[in-house]
């Protein structure tokens, strides 16, 4: 087989992602490729990937390669780091079986990666399962407890024009099937005007939607230039050791922003952010919060997420998945089961620490939401 296109490199995928069009040949330097970067590269409309490490390794269940095979997208794999060096962004490559090639003249040599050899890998990570859980429960476990006072105790954000007090805070990142979750809950949107926080690239994809976001947080290297120079107020997120990725970006745009330390990762900056700030609900969108959504990153541990999540407590929604349960076409009957689920922990929650009143309000936002998500 032979595809041919203009290569575009780049470390890092998040970046190529931004500035990749339709035809060209993605060459990466990334080990397990997640599912959300695969989804991202086929929207994008490519023709082939040609990556210096294994798009699959077989350590944990990996499901985006697969996708780039089910696209049609030409796999060639761990064709070594020299390719970095000979190929410059922009030039035309073509790829010949397992060989790239430049100006008629074969650069370097790989692996063809189809569906088999995915299901293969797949297989693997099956079996190789519970040890790598055994190591990320221990890990989380033991971050937890170094993390605990500093998420757990009130943390203080720094002012901000947008108001979140006693308002529904919309929090959206970039994760698995977030975009059709987020079309999904469109009559919401339209209805509630929450406030919009957007973590990194999610930005792009709201406002592609006609949604602007009212705060960006994170990093901001997976956010385009356009988004960030879009109007929104920007939270810059600081680490524990000081270091801020995002810092040196937007001095060089020229874009004024704040600071924030907090632990853990920026999409649990956003949820404190909301929650700290009086959101009456909180809505997220696209969330990491299962351990296979981790490991899909190459995280080693959800500490700070588990935190978040447990000072949170009733008023956080998780919308991940609303799109399957529309595409199902539920049943009122199937839509009460879920309203009634989740009011067990809810219950649980108001009847040591939150008044009848508040509670009863929660219980009709929870079935608004149920209605809205399935209309």
């Amino acid at each position: 087989m032979k595809v041919k296109g203009v290569a575009r490199l780049d470390r890092r995928t998040k970046n190529l992602i931004s500035r990749i069009y339709p035809g060209e040949i993605a060459v990466l330097d990334h080990e397990d490729i997640d599912q959300v970067a695969c989804d991202a590269l086929i929207q994008a409309g490519i023709r082939g990937v040609v990556n210096v490490k294994a798009s699959i390794t077989g350590k944990y269940n990996n499901p985006g390669p697969l996708h780039l095979c089910d696209a049609g997208i030409y796999l060639l794999d761990q064709v070594g780091p020299k390719v970095m060096e000979v190929v410059r962004d922009g030039e035309l490559v073509e790829i010949l079986g397992n060989t790239l090639m430049k100006n008629g003249a074969p650069i370097c040599q790989g692996i063809i990666i189809d569906k088999a050899e995915v299901h293969k890998k797949l297989r693997e990570a099956k079996t190789g399962l519970a040890d790598r859980l055994d190591a990320f429960v221990q890990n989380t476990i033991e971050h937890a407890r170094q993390e605990m006072p500093l998420i757990l105790n009130d943390i203080s954000f720094p002012h901000l024009h947008t108001n979140i007090t006693k308002k529904h805070a919309l929090v959206v990142v970039r994760g698995r099937g977030y975009r059709d979750d987020l079309r999904v809950i469109m009559p919401y949107i339209d209805e509630m005007r929450p406030v919009v926080i957007a973590v990194d690239g999610a930005a792009d994809t709201l406002l592609h939607l006609g949604i602007r976001p009212h705060v960006i947080v994170g990093d901001m290297d997976s956010v385009s230039d356009w988004a960030l120079r879009r109007g929104s107020e920007l939270l810059v997120h600081v680490y524990p050791n000081g270091q801020s990725p995002g810092r040196e970006r937007l001095q060089h745009l020229g874009l004024e922003a704040v600071e924030c330390q907090v632990p853990g990762t920026s999409e649990d900056m956003a949820l404190l952010l909301a929650y700290e700030k009086g959101a009456e609900l909180i809505v997220v969108v696209g969330s990491h919060s299962s351990i296979e959504d981790f490991l899909d990153k190459g995280r080693k541990g959800m500490a700070s997420t588990f935190l978040t999540r447990l000072k949170i407590g009733s008023i956080l929604i998780d919308a991940k998945g609303v799109s399957k349960l529309y595409r199902s076409r539920a049943h009122g009957k199937d839509i009460a089961k879920v309203a009634l689920a989740g009011l067990i922990p809810l219950s649980i929650s108001i009847a040591v620490s939150q008044p009848l009143r508040q509670f009863l309000r929660l219980i009709i936002m929870q079935l608004k939401l149920a209605a809205w998500f399935v209309r």
